[in-house]
């Protein structure tokens, strides 16, 4: 028994004077978070082989105190003041703290996002608009373009036809023109050989 108690006060000693020889960095005023585990042990002092006395919920936010090897002393909300592995601690809020802030992001996003949906919805339909008027114009002015080439069809057609009725009629002209002067040359033919048979008139004796 004696010999247990020795060893006991012997350890009790050894590790307070080990805990005492670590150079504590102290970060006193800092916030932290607990990392978003299920729950971390917290210890009565920085190293693991003092006794566990605790648990801290994941995401619940201390204050840093001091750090020593890879243990840290924090105090919890609840005004212990405990150590805790310096891996299980983070500088950022928790996932249930972020989240408020998180959702309000995803929801400006969102908005944003409807807005630019909605924005790109009205230029699209603005371009189909365009375009609809556009091959509307177009095939209004197909369709023009027909009825332009159908009338210079028609318009060409009534031309041959023209041209062809005035070349008829320049040839009936011709004809009669010739038919004209045939006539006019025969007739004087004619009057050229009758005129020396004809008897000649006897001239009056005058008496003066």
């Amino acid at each position: 028994m004696r010999k247990i108690k020795k060893l006991t006060l012997g350890l009790a000693l050894s590790l307070g004077l080990g805990s005492g020889a670590i150079v504590a960095h102290a970060q006193q005023g800092d916030s932290h978070w607990v990392s978003d585990d299920l729950s971390t042990f917290v210890r009565s002092g920085p190293t693991d082989g003092y006794r566990i006395v605790g648990t801290l919920n994941a995401g619940e936010p201390v204050t840093v105190l001091e750090t020593s090897g890879d243990y840290t002393q924090i105090r919890a909300e609840s005004g212990d003041v405990v150590w805790i592995q310096s891996d299980k601690l983070q500088t950022e809020p928790s996932l249930d703290e972020r989240f408020p802030e998180l959702k309000n992001k995803v929801g400006a996003l969102s908005n944003e996002l409807s807005d630019i949906n909605e924005s790109w919805e009205a230029r699209v339909a603005a371009m189909t608009e365009t375009l609809s008027v556009r091959q509307a114009r177009i095939a209004e002015l197909e369709q023009r373009n027909a009825q332009l080439d159908s009338q210079f069809t028609q318009t060409q057609q009534a031309v041959r036809e023209l041209q062809a009725r005035l070349s008829t009629q320049e040839q009936d002209l011709l004809m009669r023109y010739f038919m004209y002067g045939g006539g006019v040359a025969g007739a004087g033919l004619v009057i050229g050989l009758l005129v020396p048979h004809l008897p000649k008139r006897r001239k009056r004796d005058r008496w003066f």
